[in-house]
């Protein structure tokens, strides 16, 4: 592991320049088409075979020449998100209304320098190594596609990680069980009667039975969900009226709920889908929902968060893991990857008091990343990819 700590400063340069590259450039879901070729090209580089998997997911795979047997998934998501940056560094994004506000540049450019020092080191281990550049994560797609292209078959660990602000660089957090909440999306749209606002009587307005709805929805998890168990219902969007005269004959909300258990989640959907139909019953309206399934509840495995916390007290010494990182409601579709292997998403420690934009949460458009965290980030990719890949003696 000295020698991989070695290589890995040798990296610095190159690692932070990539992942500059990535933040510059940043491309939403489904249409990273840039972002794609420029791995491509870097895997070219380290002579690692490839392909895609869907329009903008790219898959290396890279063998083992030494002793050693098994095979890995090593995962990191590509896309960015809808978010004009307002921190002004030289690396800012270049596309307008458009920024990596959640790390996933960082991501990126990790897994790509740990495969260039995995390929490096061929002789070093055995077995197989999967890298998975994933698309669209942050609207809940490009993780299933992989998995149905069989690429976690006959695997026998899946790992990832994720920028942390709220941890110190140089830590990770690795927590066994429950990291992250379940994630769905509902759009509602209700169909009402317009009508002139001073003869409701002859219409039936879409705005209204909306807003009730709005505040309905708050009230299920205040009312009808346990206390002790953790549940959000939001709604994001709400778009209504023509005119300011008339009562409105659509309405479109847009939201999401969280929870933190497969029962939850499906007893949510169903108190939400009937609350909406019920109160546009009530005032004349009709209602169509249609959910999308984001992410299910994302839960490392005991065993595996074992595994990396080894591989990180290796290449940086004892005192680095965090195990008692707090729940978190946000979601990320690796938990689909995890149904079908046994995996663990690690959490890269990126907060650094000296550069307070690195302080800032995730979705903020003066988000950064302390740069000194991304050696910890690539070396935890192909330090775990060792351990288990590498014959021990």
């Amino acid at each position: 592991m000295r020698n991989l700590k070695k290589a890995l400063e040798r990296e610095r340069s190159y690692l932070v320049e990539l992942r500059r590259d990535f933040h510059r450039h940043p491309e939403l879901g489904l249409c990273e088409f840039r972002t794609a070729k420029r791995i491509e090209e870097e895997l070219e580089r380290f002579r690692i075979p490839h392909r895609r998997v869907g329009e903008t997911g790219v898959l290396g795979i890279l063998r083992g020449d030494g002793l050693g047997t098994g095979t890995i998934v090593l995962r990191a998501d590509i896309d960015a998100l809808p978010i004009q940056e307002t921190n002004p560094v030289e690396y800012c994004s270049q596309t307008p209304g458009i920024m990596h506000a959640c790390g996933h540049d960082a991501h990126t450019a990790c897994l790509l320098v740990a495969a260039k020092l995995l390929s490096e080191r061929r002789a070093d281990f055995g077995g197989e190594v999967r890298l998975v550049f994933q698309p669209a994560e942050e609207i809940g797609q490009g993780a299933r596609p992989f998995v149905e292209a069989g690429v976690l078959d006959g695997a026998d660990r899946v790992f990832g990680i994720h920028t942390a602000s709220d941890l110190p660089s140089g830590t990770i957090g690795l927590k066994p069980g429950l990291n992250n909440a379940a994630v769905d999306h509902f759009r509602i749209m209700i169909l009402g009667k317009s009508a002139h606002v001073s003869t409701p009587q002859l219409g039936a307005d879409a705005l209204y039975i909306a807003s009730h709805t709005v505040v309905a929805l708050q009230s299920l998890v205040t009312r009808l969900t346990s206390p002790v168990e953790p549940v959000i219902i939001g709604v994001g969007k709400l778009v209504s009226g023509t005119a300011y005269n008339a009562l409105a004959e659509t309405a479109e909300l847009e939201g999401t709920t969280r929870s933190v258990s497969q029962e939850s989640r499906e007893r949510i959907r169903e108190l939400v889908s009937r609350t909406v139909s019920g109160i546009s019953d009530l005032y004349g309206g009709t209602t169509e929902i249609q959910w999308t399934d984001f992410a299910p509840p994302l839960i490392n495995d005991p065993q595996v968060c074992l595994e990396a916390a080894e591989a990180v007290e290796a290449l940086l010494g004892e005192g680095r893991t965090v195990t008692d990182r707090e729940l978190s409601l946000g979601g990320d579709n690796f938990a689909e990857f995890q149904i079908h292997t046994p995996g663990a998403y690690a959490y890269l420690g990126t907060g650094n008091a000296a550069y307070p934009h690195t302080l800032l949460p995730n979705h903020n458009g003066g988000f950064d990343v302390d740069e000194e965290a991304l050696i910890l980030g690539a070396g935890l990719y192909a330090g775990y990819t060792f351990f288990k890949l590498a014959k021990r003696t």
